[in-house]
C-alpha cells in the first residue's frame, strides 16, 4: 500500500474535506457525512482509504484533542470500512445506491453499540451498565442511522467524482 505523492495529496485533502463536513454540521447533532466519505472512498480507494480516513481521525484529535471520546474513533470508522470491503465490487446497478445507503444507515444506528464497549472499559459499566448506556442513546442512534441512509444518497455521486477526478490526476 505504497503512497505516491499523488494520492498523499489527494488523500490529504479527502481527509481535510471530512473534517471540515463535519465541522460545519455539528449544529445538527449526529447528523454529518462522515459514512457516506467512508463508505464512497472505500468503494474507490479499496484498501488504501484507510489512508483519508485516519488522516481525518488523527486531524480530528489534533484540532480537537486527544481525549477519551477520541479513542473509539480508531476503530469506529474502520468497522463501516470493513463492511463495505466484504460487499462484492461490482454491485448490480440498480441495487447498489439502496445497498450503501442500507450499510452507511446502519453504521450510523449501530454507532453507540459499537462505542459502548469502549466506555464501559472507560468508566467501568458492567454488562447491565453498558446495556443501559446503549438504550439511553437509541434515540440519538436512530437519528444517526436515518440520517446516514438519506445522505446516502451522495454516495455513488461521490464515487462518480472521486473516478473522474483519478483519471484527471493520471493524466497529468
Amino acid at each position: 500500500m505504497k503512497l505516491t505523492v499523488k494520492e498523499l495529496t489527494v488523500f490529504s485533502m479527502l481527509a481535510a474535506v471530512m473534517y471540515v463536513s463535519k465541522l460545519v454540521m455539528e449544529f445538527l447533532p449526529n447528523i454529518h457525512l462522515l459514512g457516506v466519505f467512508v463508505v464512497s472512498f472505500t468503494i474507490v480507494y479499496r484498501k488504501k482509504a484507510l489512508y483519508p480516513i485516519y488522516l481525518f481521525v488523527f486531524l480530528t484529535g489534533l484540532l480537537n484533542g486527544f481525549n477519551t471520546w477520541w479513542i473509539p474513533y480508531l476503530y469506529l470508522w474502520t468497522v463501516l470500512w470493513a463492511a463495505v470491503m466484504v460487499l462484492p465490487k461490482r454491485l448490480p446497478p440498480k441495487a447498489a445506491p439502496l445497498i450503501y445507503m442500507i450499510v452507511c444507515g446502519l453504521h450510523g444506528l449501530a454507532y453507540g453499540t459499537f462505542y459502548a464497549p469502549f466506555q464501559a472499559l472507560m468508566y467501568g459499566l458492567n454488562m447491565e451498565g453498558m446495556i443501559g448506556w446503549i438504550i439511553a442513546g437509541l434515540p440519538f442512534d436512530i437519528t444517526h442511522g436515518i440520517s446516514n441512509f438519506i445522505c446516502g444518497i451522495l454516495i455513488l455521486p461521490i464515487v462518480s467524482t472521486l473516478k473522474q477526478a483519478e483519471i484527471i490526476i493520471k493524466n497529468n
